[in-house]
């Protein structure tokens, strides 16, 4: 019945809010592609056939930062049409605890860097896509903001 259907859907992607022990620093990665090429944003990217959401979440952390993860929490699911420019993405995102605080960085990473919270909640930190609201939804949701 699917293989028939020509329809267009949305593409589904995930991201990552990485808190370490003190839930003060969060990790964030610096694109090494465009869209968004250079600016920092969450770790993350789009779910392969045949995986959950939480098993794609842990993949594109360890591609792209090097480490593994323990998924705390969902955040939400973020369904804007416009919030990639190529296209319409619709991002589950998670609230995660960091196992090491060794990032190497890898993938579609130029690095991979631990940001004091204090950097983001103050914008000092040119975030992609519509990685600021995730956030903010990740600290509402543990209280920190």
């Amino acid at each position: 019945m699917f293989a028939s259907c020509r329809r267009r859907n949305p593409y589904v992607a995930v991201d990552a809010v990485i808190f370490d022990e003190t839930f003060r620093k969060i990790v964030l990665i610096r694109r090494k592609n465009e869209p968004f090429k250079d600016y920092f944003a969450l770790p993350g990217g789009f779910v392969e056939i045949g995986e959950t959401t939480e098993m794609a979440c842990k993949r594109e952390v360890k591609e792209e930062a090097g480490i593994d993860v323990d998924i705390i929490d969902l955040i939400g699911v973020f369904s804007d049409p416009n919030r990639d420019p190529r296209g319409h993405v619709i991002s589950i995102a998670y609230i995660c605890k960091a196992l090491s605080m060794n990032l190497h960085s890898g993938s579609d990473a130029k690095m991979a860097v631990w940001i004091d919270l204090d950097k983001i909640k103050e914008q000092k930190i040119k975030l992609a896509f519509d990685h600021e609201t995730i956030i903010k939804k990740a600290l509402m949701k543990l209280k920190i903001i």
